[in-house]
């Protein structure tokens, strides 16, 4: 075999091994000084210590002196998440009903809200979600990855249950599984006398069931290792400008029309410029920002979204609909029937956007 062939094969497995990674990887997480969850000691052969908050940067509704070892004698639920996941949101309520129900017979709860978007890393705009949301538990800034590895987290959400010496007795990733995660609370507070036997919370699971478009990311680094680039021809471009344009439209991808620069978390429009999207749900959530208030028209099937399908975020002047855009978060832009769509968002410069998510 020569050299060439040698080089040739070297390079195609060089590549085929970029791919993978690109495909399964997260965000790397700085070296922390805990015990990660895989090296921790065994309760009864199979249960882990739990490790150590880590890294933390900021703590909300509650004291920076929090720690899960001072906490001994209590049961303590972790739920990693981030405000803009759609997923996170939907669990929220759940998690609240436990908080209200639980707080008195020994349940802590601590919201470690590890950021996807660097908007996210802001203190302020995480105490904006807790107030809006009614969170009352503890929430605590992770935002240099240092706790999600000491957990070795992969997911948002995922919760990860502590029993009263201090052990991960149980965790569940994603949303769903209410019932089966309470009973487990409640067999972790019945061993230190928290309650006796108690009913449910009745909190409606919104977890979908229906095929739908999946999650979509606009920036750059988010968007190509999941392979999804854009749909238009002219595909991303890190850091440049391009004017684009579309003739044909191939559902669950984002189309872009006009001025928009690609960047490593969103896509930013230069202009009066638009966003197409055939997507098949109940709801659409756009997570976007702008550089000052910014109005964004909603159009479905070519024609302005009407109030029953319009999201919460839908404003109404005459036929007209639209959303202001006036904070970095997620925003309900349709509510309706469940089916097959085509979404057409118009724009202006400064605006910014990161991800869909479908429900």
């Amino acid at each position: 075999m020569n050299k060439k062939r040698i080089l040739l094969i070297m390079i195609v497995l060089l590549v085929i091994g970029a791919i993978y990674y690109l495909e399964n990887s997260t965000i790397v997480p700085p070296r922390v000084q805990t015990q990660p969850l895989e090296q921790a000691p065994l309760k009864d052969g199979k249960y882990p210590l739990a490790p150590e908050l880590a890294g933390i940067t900021g703590y909300l509704n509650t004291n920076e002196d929090l720690k899960i070892a001072d906490l001994r004698g209590k049961v303590i639920v972790i739920d990693f998440w981030t405000y803009t996941c759609i997923n996170c949101i939907r669990t929220l309520p759940h998690l609240i009903a436990w908080d209200e129900k639980y707080r008195d017979e020994g349940l802590v709860i601590i919201g470690v809200h590890t950021p996807e978007f660097e908007f996210e890393k802001m203190t302020e705009n995480v105490q904006n979600a807790i107030e809006k949301y009614g969170i009352r538990y503890p929430v605590v800034q992770d935002n240099n990855y240092a706790t999600w590895a000491a957990y070795e987290n992969r997911y948002w959400p995922h919760k990860y249950l502590i029993d009263s010496e201090g052990y991960v007795r149980y965790h569940h990733i994603g949303e769903g599984g209410y019932a089966e995660t309470e009973m487990q609370i409640q067999e972790l507070l019945k061993e230190i006398d928290g309650i006796d036997d108690a009913g449910l919370t009745t909190v409606e699971d919104k977890t979908p069931t229906a095929a739908m478009t999946p999650e979509l990311y606009a920036g750059y680094s988010f968007a190509l290792p999941r392979g999804q680039n854009i749909g238009n021809d002219g595909w991303l471009r890190l850091g440049e400008t391009v004017d684009y344009s579309f003739s044909e439209l191939n559902h669950d991808h984002i189309y872009l029309r006009g001025l928009w620069k690609s960047n490593t978390d969103d896509l930013e429009a230069q202009g009066d410029s638009s966003i197409f999207l055939g997507f098949t749900a109940k709801s659409v959530n756009i997570v976007a920002e702008g550089e000052e208030p910014v109005e964004m028209d909603v159009r479905l099937d070519g024609k302005y979204i009407t109030p029953d399908q319009a999201g919460s975020d839908v404003q109404f002047a005459g036929e007209r609909a639209f959303v202001i855009v006036d904070e970095p978060r997620l925003y309900n832009i349709v509510d309706g029937g469940y089916g097959t769509y085509v979404l057409d968002l118009r724009v202006q410069k400064g605006f910014r956007f990161n991800a869909f998510t479908f429900g």
